[in-house]
């Protein structure tokens, strides 16, 4: 999966948060609630940087174009954690982990809700 820019995540998150589709209209609202003010190039330049990287589909809704996440919040997760974890930690998890430990970037109540998390197959409570 390519690689995206922290604005490009932006409007990522926003159009996710509205189940996975927005219009320039939605998009544009969303930023501003977060205080971000774009102008409208930047958003529609970003946009189709994100169709163009496969991330974004669209098609056209009267003279407004519709955008469609082609890929899920959660594989993206998953792709940039996979990316991290290779790149920073040569695929080994355990580094990882130690690392948020060692930090204290994962706290006693993390761990055990993470346990529990793995002892139920990975299900959500």
């Amino acid at each position: 999966m390519q690689q995206i820019s922290d604005y490009e995540l932006e409007l990522m998150k926003v159009i996710w948060s509205n189940d996975g589709m927005a219009l320039y209209a939605d998009i544009s609202a969303a930023l501003a609630a977060k205080g971000l003010v774009w102008t409208k190039n930047t958003i529609v330049t970003l946009l189709s940087r994100l169709v163009d990287k496969g991330l974004l589909k669209t098609n056209k809704l009267g003279h407004r174009n519709r955008y469609y996440a082609i890929v899920s919040e959660k594989e993206y997760q998953a792709a940039q954690t996979e990316t991290f974890v290779q790149k920073l930690y040569e695929g080994n998890v355990k580094g990882l982990v130690s690392t948020l430990i060692q930090t204290d970037m994962l706290s006693a109540e993390d761990y055990e809700e993470l346990k529990r998390f793995w002892q139920g197959g990975g299900e959500n409570e």
